[in-house]
């Protein structure tokens, strides 16, 4: 999503963040509403088109929304639901992503209302990181083939009364509705969703021996001055990785056998 999308998503975000917030539990249930509009929408090519219509006005598109959502939708929902009708997006898949980001957000606000934010996004890398080395089990959590309720039957063996409930809801999501998205990755992206709410940037490290802890202060401390912001380490050990550490954060990828910048920091390592 870039250009107009992008920016009436953000200003949606930055509006209605506080709302999330001070709706502390109920999040969740805001959270269940929108996805639920992202499926109405998914399944509707008329109702995007009309929400995603440039040529309609946003009070036109706006008075769509109330009277879609009239019955048994949060005032919440239906006041997030009016802003996206009322923004302007480059296409109707947008609008769809859209709402499917911010429902998102409000299962996280939910977390973090509660304290667990830290621990949902730990929960998140620990189910990607279990997957490694079992393709079988990460195609059938992508395949769109495969019936939904086997998906989340599978899903529900590995993770089902060991994670938190947004931890387990948003996983059961993201193999029942992929939209297009394979599991690993759209886990790896809620994510990094859970670590800027907490004003953290994701680095993804795989290293071809386990790290001490003062090594990854240290590694953690060079990156944080690196990007100027605070770092939270996802870390997957590899013996088969190339030069002894790779590090991901964003699309930014870094192999320490190539980037002199990280000289110091691998001297450290290797100490």
């Amino acid at each position: 999503m870039r250009g107009t999308s992008q920016a009436s998503l953000s200003a949606i975000r930055k509006t209605y963040d506080s709302v999330l917030t001070d709706a502390g539990q109920d999040a969740l249930i805001i959270g269940e509403q929108l996805f639920s509009v992202v499926d109405a929408l998914d399944g509707s090519g008329a109702l995007r088109r009309s929400l995603a219509d440039p040529s309609r006005s946003g009070k036109d598109k706006a008075a769509l929304v109330r009277s879609v959502l009239s019955n048994g939708f949060d005032v919440r929902t239906v006041s997030i639901m009016e802003a996206v009708a009322q923004a302007r997006w480059s296409s109707e898949a947008d609008v769809v992503d859209a709402v499917s980001l911010l429902a998102i957000e409000a299962y996280l606000a939910s977390a973090q209302s509660r304290g667990v934010l830290e621990t949902v996004e730990s929960e998140l890398f620990i189910i990607t990181r279990a997957l490694v080395g079992h393709r079988e089990v990460r195609q059938a959590l992508s395949d769109s083939v495969t019936e939904v309720g086997q998906r989340i039957k599978l899903l529900d063996e590995l993770v089902a009364g060991k994670a938190d409930e947004v931890t387990v809801a948003l996983a059961r999501r993201a193999t029942a509705a992929p939209r297009g998205e394979r599991f690993v990755p759209a886990l790896a992206r809620i994510g990094d969703m859970a670590a800027a709410r907490r004003a953290r940037k994701v680095a993804y490290v795989t290293t071809s021996r386990a790290l001490s802890e003062a090594q990854l202060n240290r590694l953690e401390s060079l990156l944080a001055r690196e990007y100027g912001q605070e770092m939270q380490l996802n870390v997957t050990v590899d013996p088969a990785v190339v030069g002894g550490i790779r590090i991901q954060v964003g699309a930014d990828v870094v192999d320490s056998t190539v980037l002199t910048r990280l000289t110091d920091a691998r001297r450290g390592l290797a100490s």
